[in-house]
């Protein structure tokens, strides 16, 4: 090895403030989005060393003093266990006795409650400001089931790092009475009968969360988006590709080449849509007995923006299985694809166009493999999380993503 090729600084393992604006210049998008990622990059610069594990004594104490900043009166926090589950984050269940978030209840009243903390990096850098904001808004209007969300630490200033505190929900992902190996929801089966019932809930429910008008949000967290233009579009283009350029350990020209095919194809958004951007099977809870949905989870993601960018995740060939006849393909393990397209157009009254789904789908694959190739990658070279096995997967199958990648592109070219 050369002197020259020995000393070279890899800038985004140690990034220095002029990298950092470099690409906030190249990429603009959202505000929040670029405050977390600059603030992503920030940390990275100052925590040099690899993830320590958090005990639950220090994730108490830190929950402590976030509630101690929110809460009046006087509370205390039982029963803390670890919570499985959760991807990338770390989650602690507990029990809050309180007496309401005033303090004004004269009873103590018992709360359970989860918290979800980021390690050190996760492999997706998350706004609990966003998530919070949203997830609100769904609960007060009544659009889906969600866990209530209480508060958040939104830069690690009570506990180790980012955090936000949620009431319990009950319910599962997935039947316990078959047997399930799956990572992450990948081709989840609900089994016949369990399908018949949960399939129309969850098209309902989709159906509710995108016929929102979320055009006149007026919410910290999210820029403006309208009706009739682009611009949410390729802002969203920018983060990931941000991401890439922060996260990535080599050239990849597939993404660079998908990056610029998206940006001169955006379409407008016709109507503003809350997009939870991971929606699929293994990604809401429900009662086994009452084969009803309980909660929508992992809101990390949220956007405003174009339902059929949900839409093409949700029929996604990696979330699905053929049915008992062996022929028949369940889009997460739910119904046929056009079947669940149909249902959707009627619950909603908006049409499912077929050109703006194969757009999604190419930036849905471009964004899933930025994650794998890119931050699964950069975060399992720095040791930076608690998840080095699920982390190394992600980081496994960059290849297989890329290859669909350039099947899903070349489909939406002809």
């Amino acid at each position: 090895m050369s002197n020259s090729q020995s000393n070279t600084i890899d800038y985004r393992q140690y990034p220095t403030d002029a990298f950092i604006e470099q690409l906030r210049q190249r990429f603009p998008t959202d505000a929040e989005v670029d405050a977390v990622l600059t603030r992503k990059m920030q940390n990275r610069a100052k925590r040099t060393g690899t993830y320590t594990p958090v005990t639950l004594d220090e994730l108490v104490e830190g929950t402590r003093k976030l509630l101690e900043n929110k809460v009046s009166g006087e509370f205390r926090l039982e029963k803390p266990r670890w919570l499985s589950g959760g991807a990338s984050m770390l989650q602690m269940a507990f029990e809050l006795h309180w007496h309401g978030e005033d303090g004004s209840s004269s009873e103590e009243v018992v709360t359970p409650m989860v918290l979800r903390m980021c390690p050190m990096e996760p492999v997706v850098e998350t706004s609990f400001l966003r998530e919070a904001e949203i997830v609100q808004v769904v609960a007060d209007a009544g659009i889906m089931p969600v866990p209530k969300s209480y508060w958040i630490d939104e830069t690690g200033e009570f506990l180790p790092y980012p955090a936000i505190v949620y009431g319990f929900v009950t319910g599962v992902a997935k039947p316990s009475a078959i047997p399930s190996t799956q990572v992450t929801g990948v081709g989840l089966n609900f089994g016949p009968e369990l399908r018949k019932k949960l399939a129309p809930q969850v098209v309902a429910q989709i159906a509710n969360l995108h016929k929102f008008d979320a055009s006149a949000l007026d919410i910290a967290g999210f820029d403006k988006v309208e009706a009739g233009s682009n611009e949410s579009v390729v802002k969203e283009i920018n983060w990931w590709h941000r991401v890439w350029e922060e996260d990535r350990g080599e050239e990849e020209p597939l993404i660079q080449a998908a990056a610029n095919w998206l940006k001169r194809n955006a379409p407008p958004v016709d109507h503003v849509s809350i997009v939870h951007n991971d929606l699929r099977s293994g990604n809401f809870l429900f009662d086994e007995d009452k084969a009803e949905i309980t909660s929508w989870l992992d809101w990390e993601l949220v956007s405003l923006g174009d339902r059929h960018q949900d839409l093409g995740w949700l029929t996604a060939y990696q979330f699905g299985h053929f049915a008992e006849d062996g022929e028949t393909y369940l889009a997460s393990g739910l119904m046929p694809t056009a079947d669940l397209l149909k249902e959707y157009e009627k619950a909603t009254g908006l049409p499912v166009d077929p050109v703006r789904l194969k757009y999604y789908d190419v930036m849905n694959t471009w964004k899933a493999a930025i994650i794998c190739m890119g931050t699964g990658y950069r975060v399992s070279k720095g040791g930076k999380s608690h998840q080095d096995v699920v982390v190394c997967w992600l980081s496994s199958i960059s290849y297989l993503l890329l290859a669909g990648l350039k099947k899903t592109l070349e489909e939406a070219m002809a």
